[in-house]
């Protein structure tokens, strides 16, 4: 099958990654708009479901070309992890989207990377330094600014909103996710890893939904569909985007989402950004482009010293 990104693949690697992680931060601020959407008749489990069963039918035309063959693979248990952990992360991104402002729930997103560096010193043993410490520290102020500004002050802590609870669950997962789809993406085709997601997420998330099930109406039907291409599109290319080039250098880019929501939230639903979610996502944005050009920093440091070693 000829790739739709033909053309794109053709460029430097560090342009492609670029570019593919502009094009997901596109598509995936477009699933806000129609989670939303398709939540003001289904309950989020059940967006869910749909996304997936759908998405599946999305990959179909690949996996008919492919063959079977091309789902070969012997990291079932790392596909298998990647699931459970989509299964919660989409479960809470998608509810807390129908519960808060979209560009607060963007802007809470952004704490992924902040969570996956605590999680590579704490699990993974990776040493972190004072100054990418600081950095976390700013991000969880950042995160605390939306959170404080938009619940009545510190007063309102005791009484955080679910939709915030869920946004902040999503980032957490995301952060784990992200480090197994890097994995992933060292031995697997993009396709390959979009179609496992989708193939094992579907009857997995389905156990959720029937508790809340309803069916959509043919609207609702034109949403889920919206849904699942963007979500489809969007994971290939943030795929696509970490083979070409390091997380530290994809995960800039992706806080294009933020602009991109908030104007398509303005545009469809006229959510107006508050003043705490736009401070504090610059904040959270400052400390998260830090730490990802203090990894670019020492990835590079580490392949010099290690050519050097080969001399």
């Amino acid at each position: 099958m000829i790739s739709p990104f033909v053309a794109i693949d053709k460029l430097p690697s560090v342009l492609r990654a670029t570019v593919y992680a502009l094009l997901a931060a596109f598509f995936f601020s477009g699933m806000a708009i129609f989670i939303r959407q398709a939540s003001y008749e289904l309950h989020p489990t059940v967006i869910v479901f749909f996304r997936n069963a759908l998405a599946l039918l999305w990959m179909l035309p690949w996996l008919s070309q492919a063959g079977l063959g091309a789902l070969r693979t012997n990291r079932l248990g790392m596909f298998g992890l990647r699931t459970i952990l989509g299964l919660i992360g989409m479960t809470s991104g998608f509810w807390a989207v129908t519960l808060i402002p979209i560009t607060q729930a963007t802007a809470l997103s952004f704490t992924s990377p902040i969570f996956a560096t605590i999680g590579a010193a704490l699990v993974l043993g990776e040493v972190v330094r004072r100054r990418r410490w600081t950095a976390v520290i700013v991000g969880f102020w950042g995160a605390m600014i939306v959170v404080v500004g938009n619940n009545g002050g510190l007063a309102g802590l005791g009484a955080l909103e679910l939709g915030v609870i869920l946004a902040l669950v999503n980032a957490v997962i995301m952060a784990i996710n992200k480090l197994v789809l890097k994995s992933l993406t060292r031995t697997e085709r993009p396709e390959a890893i979009i179609t496992y997601m989708v193939l094992l997420l579907t009857p997995l998330s389905l156990i959720l939904a029937v508790f809340h099930w309803d069916w959509p109406s043919l609207e609702g039907y034109f949403w889920l569909t919206c849904l699942a291409g963007a979500g489809t599109i969007g994971h290939l290319c943030i795929t696509r985007a970490f083979q070409a080039a390091d997380v530290s250098v994809v995960l800039p880019f992706d806080f294009a989402r933020l602009p991109i929501s908030a104007l398509l939230a303005f545009l469809v639903f006229a959510e107006v950004p508050t003043f705490w979610t736009v401070v504090g996502g610059l904040v959270i944005f400052g400390a998260t482009f830090y730490i990802a050009r203090r990894e670019a920093q020492i990835a590079k440091q580490k392949r010099l010293a290690e050519a050097a070693s080969k001399d």
